[in-house]
């Protein structure tokens, strides 16, 4: 799988079909409301709702890798690099980064 989080062309199918059946329940409130479209709009999105799960929807999440947050460089007023750093003479210089791995703690 690629580095992409752009998911599976069954998968937005699903999503799409999801998207239809909202749209339609919406536009069957508008309309009076109609009660039948409104319920064929809830059908369509219960399907979505099943085939999503057919498809392995959820399967196509990309866990990224441990993201390091890099120090941020004083800079002066005209763009110049100052000798300060965020963090003391020792900022950006740890052997440790700040990051943590999603398979440890899966949400920070």
């Amino acid at each position: 799988m690629s580095n992409s989080h752009g998911g599976r062309p069954s998968s937005w199918a699903v999503v799409a079909l999801a998207l239809v059946g909202f749209a339609t329940g919406g536009v069957a409130l508008c309309l009076g409301p109609n009660w039948v479209l409104f319920w064929v709009g809830v059908a369509i999105v219960m399907a979505s709702g099943l085939l999503g799960v057919v498809v392995g929807i959820f399967s196509d999440v990309v866990v990224d890798e441990p993201r390091v947050v890099p120090e941020v460089i004083d800079y002066s007023l005209f763009g110049s690099q100052g000798g300060r750093r965020r963090g003391g003479p020792y900022a950006g210089k740890s052997p440790h980064p700040m990051g943590s791995d999603p398979e440890v703690k899966p949400h920070g």
